[in-house]
C-alpha cells in the first residue's frame, strides 16, 4: 500500500504541473498561486473490464473538458499496475465539480462502470503554488 501511495503521489505532482498551463496560461516561468479545486481519483478496476472502463472514462472526460467550470480532465494509468486508473481533474470550483456530476455524460458513466470498479478514493485539492514554465 505505501507504493501504491507513492507513485499516486508521483502522478498528482505531474499533472499539478500540467494543470498551470491550463490555470494561467501565457505566463512566465513563476511561482504562481491561484482559484481552482483539484478532485484527485485513484481507482482500481476490474482486470477483465479495463478496456471497457478506459472506453467510458475516455468518453466522460472528452465531454467533460466541453463543461464550462472544467479547465482539466487528464487520464493516467499506473506504470507497473495497468489496471490502477488516477484522474487529475481541476474545476474553477467546487461547485463547477458538483455541475460536472449532474450532468448526463457523467451520470452515463458513473452507471456504466459501477461494477467494474474495484476501490475507489477521491482527493480534494487546493491548489497553493505551481513552478512552472509555458
Amino acid at each position: 500500500m505505501r507504493k501504491h501511495t507513492v507513485l499516486s503521489a508521483a502522478a498528482l505532482a505531474l499533472l499539478a504541473g500540467m494543470a498551470i498551463m491550463v490555470l494561467m496560461p501565457g505566463l512566465g516561468a513563476a511561482a504562481q498561486s491561484g482559484p481552482g479545486y483539484i478532485n484527485a481519483v485513484d481507482l482500481d478496476i476490474a482486470p477483465d473490464q479495463m478496456a471497457a472502463y478506459l472506453a467510458a472514462i475516455k468518453e466522460n472526460g472528452a465531454a467533460s473538458i466541453k463543461e464550462p467550470g472544467c479547465r482539466q480532465f487528464s487520464i493516467a494509468v499506473q506504470a507497473g499496475n495497468p489496471n490502477h486508473v488516477f484522474l487529475y481533474e481541476v474545476y474553477d470550483d467546487e461547485a463547477a465539480l458538483a455541475a460536472h456530476r449532474a450532468t448526463d455524460h457523467f451520470k452515463k458513466y458513473a452507471a456504466t462502470t459501477t461494477s467494474m470498479v474495484v476501490t475507489r478514493k477521491a482527493t480534494p485539492l487546493t491548489p497553493i503554488a505551481f513552478n512552472f514554465k509555458p
